[in-house]
């Protein structure tokens, strides 16, 4: 792991690694993509059941393709009854926090007589994209299906693979407990297809999110305007900004949180406390000695993880916000004091005994957070994304009439006549 400095030039060339380490799509990939997206749009569920067979391993007719009531009820039977009852303990978290975030309609009237105003509306239908196989991860269902909920979206349906007909119990319990109405057994960049352009068996969406391997993310970006898509998101990243009083055994447990996430992932400790930067280095050691996904988290630290040694917690900031990290978490005395200084940062974790876990899980904010640095302007997935607004405006004649004079003028200073005319027509009239 490296141990930097701020303000030396040895920062300035890790940062730019940090920033550049998701890195081009290869055009091997985006022209596998463009194929499938092609064929699922002129062949629908032919191209579904194909492509179903040669990723998956499995021969689904259309009719197949959807879970059935049948299949969520064993799910429910497969589930230990303590990991349901924390799924619908975090269902709840996350729904009370969403809910919160709605947003409402308004309207102005104006002393001129006009009104104006902003409708806002659900979307009609939302698409969640679910990895499947090894991959379980049914906090991702709950993240992604419970806030469109809550902004009143009427119909969500959800994508997930079946490699060899199994699906995670797990994943099909957190769905239920969300409110997703459909689910189908597609994966891959031909499920984001098919829910971008609809086919005969799985309705088109106005709007796709959820993670996905290199292959998903590339059909999201790519169907992108088509439909609307949540991110495209790139490797996980923690930075843990810590003051003497942080414990090194909690800010190596951190790091490692998302170091073990896949190799790219970046894990970073900032501090002022040289003492601090020894023992969790140490600590690291010792930790990653026992840890099942020891060679990724290790090939992580090697390559974008780092130990940062600042002079006080204002460069700490600084460095914070040059980042813009998914996770920051403030491992300091007095995280509060220190909170007006942060200007970018996907999801902020305040003191010693707020871990990043948390946020993953329970604690009822979204997960879904952006990364590479787009905290500098992107937000965490809220109830925001799955509505639409319009402007709504209503004139009398009366109230025309006091604007109309500035109307005119800047129409024809843009040499629009047209659009002055439909002003002037009707105060002749």
């Amino acid at each position: 792991m490296k141990n930097l400095n701020y303000g030396q030039p040895g920062f300035e060339k890790f940062f730019r690694k940090i920033e550049g380490r998701a890195g081009e799509v290869p055009a091997s990939v985006e022209k596998t993509v463009r194929r499938i997206i092609g064929d699922v749009r002129k062949s629908g569920d032919d191209a579904l059941v194909s492509y179903t067979g040669k990723f998956d391993g499995v021969k689904l007719t259309p009719k197949k393709f959807r879970v059935t009531e049948k299949e969520i009820e064993r799910a429910y039977r497969e589930v230990p009854e303590k990991d349901v009852d924390a799924l619908r303990l975090a269902a709840r978290r996350i729904s009370d926090f969403h809910e919160r975030q709605k947003t409402q309609s308004w309207f102005l009237q104006e002393e001129s007589g006009a009104m104006l105003g902003q409708r806002v509306m659900p979307l009609e239908c939302v698409g969640i994209y679910v990895p499947g196989g090894k991959a379980s991860y049914p906090s991702s269902v709950l993240m992604n299906a419970i806030p469109a909920k809550a902004a009143g979206v009427p119909k969500v349906v959800m994508c997930v693979p079946a490699p060899g007909g199994k699906l995670s119990p797990g994943v099909l319990v957190a769905a239920d407990l969300a409110g997703v109405d459909e689910i189908y057994k597609i994966g891959g960049a031909q499920a984001v297809a098919a829910m971008a352009y609809g086919t005969k068996t799985i309705p088109m969406v106005d709007k796709i999110v959820g993670p996905g391997n290199i292959y998903v993310a590339t059909a999201k970006r790519l169907v992108f305007g088509a439909v609307d898509i949540d991110m495209v998101a790139g490797p996980s990243e923690i930075l843990v900004v810590a003051d003497g009083t942080a414990s090194p055994v909690f800010a190596a447990a951190d790091m490692l949180s998302q170091a073990e996430h896949d190799e790219m992932a970046s894990a970073m400790l900032v501090t002022d406390s040289p003492e601090l930067a020894k023992a969790v280095e140490a600590e690291l050691k010792t930790q990653l000695s026992d840890l099942p996904r020891r060679k990724v988290a290790e090939k992580s630290l090697a390559d974008y993880g780092a130990i940062i040694l600042v002079r006080d917690l204002s460069e700490a900031a600084d460095i914070a916000n040059r980042i813009a990290p998914e996770h920051l978490e403030l491992a300091v005395d007095r995280p509060m004091e220190l909170l007006p200084r942060i200007k970018n940062a996907g999801a902020i974790f305040m003191g010693h005994y707020t871990p990043e876990a948390v946020g993953d899980y329970c604690a009822g904010p979204n997960h879904v957070l952006p990364t590479g640095g787009t905290a500098r302007f992107f937000s965490p997935l809220s109830t925001d994304d799955f509505v639409k607004k319009s402007s709504v405006l209503m004139y009398t004649k009366e109230a025309l009439e006091e604007l109309a004079p500035a109307v005119i003028r800047i129409a024809k200073m843009e040499g629009l006549d047209a659009h002055a005319r439909m002003v002037e027509k009707r105060l002749k009239q």
